[in-house]
């Protein structure tokens, strides 16, 4: 998208505290004025309206950036692909699907950080398969939640506990382990060396606006997957949906009894389409997650 030749980029030489103090210049967008600049760029083709959907989300392509600050690559190449995902976000971006553009870009962006990765990273001594890659993008998390924080490395019922979750063997953790131990930063490292020596990292991912900084802040997995499962459901005709909504997907579901007389065809009808539903729409997830990088994560 040629329309972005003008963004900020961050790079070595400019310094990522600059980046980050630029970035800042651009106001957040308020719900109303998001769907309009969508609709003016799906609609119309205005590169306006795209250039401001994408400047006023890069402290959120940032932010998800920093979370892959261990794995050895120049924060600032990072960045950049992280802004890459947010822009394929915003050409594919539907309004209409009724969520936010962070909700649905938080996605494409980790993909586009993860490929950037594994393309960095060697696959010979990283390994191919899919949970090895899960390993690779979810070790830190994993313990974390066991309390397993301590460098070096860690002690074997930690390292069994963590192959078990993750489905891989307890030599490719300690393994994986060891290649990831040695470069992570914290969010509270000290950026800049132009005068500003006490600011944080941490400082420039947040505004001072309490609405700024809660929007800002990473969706949780269940409004993700609520914004996929919207988008996943244009797969289905009205009849499937209106099944599968009144069977699985309502707080009061219906008994078949009742939908086989709404639709005038028997019980065992109404059983096939919603079960030929379900099927339809668990895959159509799973293409959408596997296309934005989620199904590693999953």
């Amino acid at each position: 998208m040629s329309t972005y030749s003008n963004l900020p980029a961050p790079s070595p030489e400019q310094g990522l505290n600059r980046y980050m103090q630029e970035i800042r210049k651009f106001p957040m967008l308020e719900p109303d004025e998001e769907f309009i600049l969508a609709k003016r760029w799906a609609e119309d083709g205005d590169t306006n309206a795209a250039h401001k959907l994408v400047t006023s989300h890069l402290r959120l392509a940032a932010k998800i950036a920093m979370g892959y600050r261990g794995y050895g690559l120049p924060q600032a190449e990072v960045i950049s692909e992280a802004n890459v995902g947010l822009m394929q976000a915003v050409k594919k971006f539907d309004p209409d699907k009724g969520f936010r553009l962070s909700t649905y870009a938080m996605w494409w962006i980790r993909a586009a950080i993860q490929e950037y990765v594994l393309r960095s990273w060697s696959l010979v001594k990283l390994g191919t398969t899919s949970a090895q890659k899960k390993l690779f993008f979810n070790l830190r998390k994993a313990k974390s939640r066991i309390g397993a924080l301590e460098d070096g490395d860690m002690r074997p019922e930690n390292v069994a506990q963590i192959a078990t979750d993750l489905g891989v063997t307890e030599k490719e953790v300690v393994s994986m382990n060891r290649r990831l131990s040695g470069g992570d930063a914290s969010l509270n490292a000290i950026v800049g060396s132009d005068g500003e020596g006490s600011t944080q990292w941490q400082d420039w991912l947040e505004d001072e606006d309490a609405k700024t900084a809660e929007d800002y802040e990473a969706k949780s997995e269940l409004e993700a997957r609520r914004a996929l499962l919207a988008e996943a459901m244009d797969v289905l005709n009205e009849r499937e949906k209106d099944i599968l909504m009144q069977r699985r997907l309502s707080d009061e579901t219906i008994t078949l009894e009742d939908l086989s007389s709404q639709y005038d065809v028997s019980r065992e009808r109404i059983r096939q389409i919603e079960v030929r539903a379900f099927e339809k729409l668990q895959k159509r997830m799973q293409d959408l997650a596997k296309e934005r990088g989620m199904l590693e994560n999953a």
